[in-house]
């Protein structure tokens, strides 16, 4: 079975009060994965936004619910008629945490810092189109683009666009301090994460006193502390199969949705077997989807066939360029110099999507000759191994960025994809403004990396979170990577 997820996206009532105060002054919320640190500017964990997006930290603009791009920090902007020029009006008042006051020199700072040459910014690409950063007045900044950008204020909403005051830099990874509506408390390594209300916030005040992220790895210690009620919700429950058990019971919901997902068998494009785009074809035909969603998603997921979600309308559906088709794959090995197979690694990031899926894909593979040596890597190890180091054969990892197919226009990202032709294309779709011809580049793009099969395309990774029936406002879908608890409370 296939269950394609499209869930509202509606934020959900408000406090009616009436209830404990120790429920409606504070909430647990367990997530998989612990961040490496807390600086969403500094590094590619998704865990990071999860925590201190809009909770801690805020950009210019900001995701919605629905993905739409709302006005953050700038409550306004003016765009110049040749669409190089972005003139954002901040909001005034606004304090970062230790009390000092947000200006147009800390916008500066952020997107200068952000695009430096030593910057350290996993997205340093969305930067790259920045000519001059400049402080006209305090609360009004001019942001100059070498040439039009149709996607920039949808770039600024991004983590990695949050603004950073230059005093907190030195202790940005452990000590964050932000403009949003949570202040950071604590970190116990290992553990959890608290956030406290912040009290002197610009906007609308967060309704919870206290929020803690509290870290389970281990699915069934996720269900035993839901369960217990020890914790209030479960973001991305990582155990799909306790899902009825848990719609059965009144004291929770569950709360379906769809993220931004991408779950993909990357594949090293430098990497001696799979710098053969027939042999990438063959992994691609080995692969059978609806096994992977059944056998490590429950059901929940939907495939896909290139790198792009299926509920943007500008998805394009080529599942056709790769159907499950194991003697074909071999022959297409054969072909590529390789009738008996050959030996790689898959190396597998701590999610279940990514453990589960790697011994079915292994399973797979092994029908066409391919044999993989598994290794299952905590997160640091992944992004040093792979995601830095580039020492992998085959990896399952799931790309959670909106809208990040420009991923495959960076030779040196970790799977190594270099087309000069798809990055002519990308580059002509960073500037173009006007929106059928987006459309049109969008697509064509999804079908090239379909074409070269640069990866193995599995599934769009369904969001499946657990709530009390009580807590309201979390987020049913993932247009970003966030928890964003600035609207949750506690229905009576």
């Amino acid at each position: 079975m296939n269950r394609s997820i499209f869930a509202g996206t509606a934020i959900a009532a408000l406090l009616t009060g009436g209830i404990a105060i120790a429920q409606s002054s504070s909430a647990t919320v367990g997530m998989q994965l612990e961040p490496p640190h807390l600086d969403p500017t500094g590094a590619a964990a998704g865990a990071i936004d999860q925590v201190t997006y809009s909770n801690v930290f805020e950009g210019l603009t900001r995701f919605g619910p629905d993905g739409a791009v709302n006005p953050g920090l700038a409550e306004s902007w003016e765009i110049s008629d040749d669409g190089t020029t972005y003139t954002f009006k901040l909001r005034s008042g606004v304090t970062f945490h230790d009390g000092t006051a947000l200006d147009a020199s800390d916008v500066v700072f952020s997107l200068d810092r952000a695009r430096a040459d030593d910057s350290t910014n996993a997205q340093k690409a969305l930067f790259e189109g920045i000519e001059s950063v400049e402080a006209v007045d305090d609360t009004t900044v001019k942001v100059t683009l070498k040439a039009p950008q149709g996607q920039f204020l949808f770039n600024m909403a991004w983590g990695d666009a949050v603004i950073v005051a230059p005093e907190s830099i030195e202790n940005i990874q452990t000590k964050p301090i932000g403009t949003g509506a949570f202040k950071f408390d604590n970190w116990k390594q290992g553990d959890s994460i608290s956030l406290v209300k912040n009290a002197d916030y610009w906007g609308t005040p967060a309704k919870l006193n206290e929020v803690t992220f509290k870290f389970i790895s281990d699915p069934t210690a996720a269900f035993a502390a839901m369960m217990a009620q020890d914790i209030d919700a479960f973001y991305s429950y990582p155990a799909p199969e306790n899902l009825v058990q848990f719609d059965a019971d009144p004291r929770f919901e569950v709360l379906e949705g769809s993220t931004e997902g991408e779950t993909i068998l990357a594949m090293n494009n430098k990497e001696e077997h799979f710098a053969n785009p027939l042999v990438r074809k063959a992994v691609s035909m080995a692969i059978n989807r609806d096994a992977i969603i059944d056998g490590a998603m429950f059901g929940y997921g939907t495939p896909i066939g290139t790198h792009f979600a299926p509920h943007n309308p500008d998805y394009v559906d080529l599942l056709g360029n790769s159907p499950h088709d194991p003697e074909a794959a071999k022959a297409l090995l054969a072909e590529a110099g390789y009738p008996d197979g050959f030996t790689t690694t898959l190396k597998l990031p701590p999610p279940s999507y990514a453990r589960r899926g790697g011994e079915i894909i292994a399973a797979q593979l092994r029908e066409i000759g391919i044999q993989t040596e598994i290794s299952n890597l905590e997160w640091a190890q992944w992004l040093e191994e792979v995601f830095r180091g580039k020492d992998f054969g085959l990896t399952i990892v799931s790309h959670t960025e909106p809208f990040d197919i420009g991923i495959y226009a960076r030779p040196e990202y970790y799977f190594q994809y270099d087309n000069a032709d798809f990055q002519a294309l990308i580059e002509k779709l960073s500037v173009e403004n006007d929106p059928e011809m987006r459309s049109s580049m969008a697509k064509e793009a999804q079908k090239m990396i379909s074409d070269d099969y640069v990866n193995a395309y599995l599934f769009q990774l369904a969001l499946t979170s657990v709530t009390n029936a009580k807590l309201q406002g979390i987020w049913n879908n993932a247009p970003t990577q966030a928890v964003d608890m600035t609207a949750v409370g506690w229905a009576d």
